[in-house]
């Protein structure tokens, strides 16, 4: 088994409550308080408002992994790509394994085995429902690149699929 890079190199500070990895605060929480909000926001908004509320939230965290992968650990967009997809499972949120980035056409092609999203979401939806890591994918390249981009999930394991995949590009 390999060893997991996040959690030998985080730091708790206790007499603050915080978790820091690499000097950046994370936290952890339950993929169903995740969905709670998700269908909450469905509920109240729709399924398309939902999705892009989601999405922006993602979106700010991706933007400033890409960001900082680039400007302060000097990355390359694949080497962030790589970095993100180790990240992610180290994390919990899947297993990711990118399947093509193109550099030149700044696109990435992404598939994330295990989702907790889909999985706390439970089967049944009526298409992709892993808006949260969706907007951090396209904020992760959009950090890489610093361009806009579109962002889709194109298959769901919550909607039947076998997996969960994403397809994001540079439109800009």
């Amino acid at each position: 088994m390999d060893p997991n890079h996040v959690l030998a190199e985080l730091n708790y500070q206790a007499s603050r409550g915080a978790l820091r990895y690499k000097d950046i605060r994370y936290l952890l929480i339950r993929p169903e308080t995740m969905i709670a909000l998700q269908r909450e926001a469905e509920a109240r908004l729709g399924l398309e408002g939902a999705a892009e509320l989601l999405y922006a939230g993602g979106f700010t965290g991706g933007h400033l992994s890409g960001r900082h992968y680039r400007t302060t650990l000097g990355l390359s967009a694949a080497e962030g790509v790589d970095f993100m997809c180790r990240m992610g499972g180290a994390i919990g949120w899947g297993r990711f394994a990118a399947v093509d980035l193109n550099e030149e056409r700044r696109h990435l092609r992404l598939e994330v085995h295990s989702s907790p999203f889909a999985e706390a979401y439970g089967p049944g939806a009526a298409g992709g429902v892993c808006h949260l890591l969706r907007g951090v994918l396209g904020g992760l390249l959009s950090g890489l690149y610093e361009a806009e981009v579109r962002a889709q999930e194109t298959a769901c394991t919550a909607h039947g699929d076998a997996v969960c995949r994403f397809e994001v590009e540079a439109v800009s």
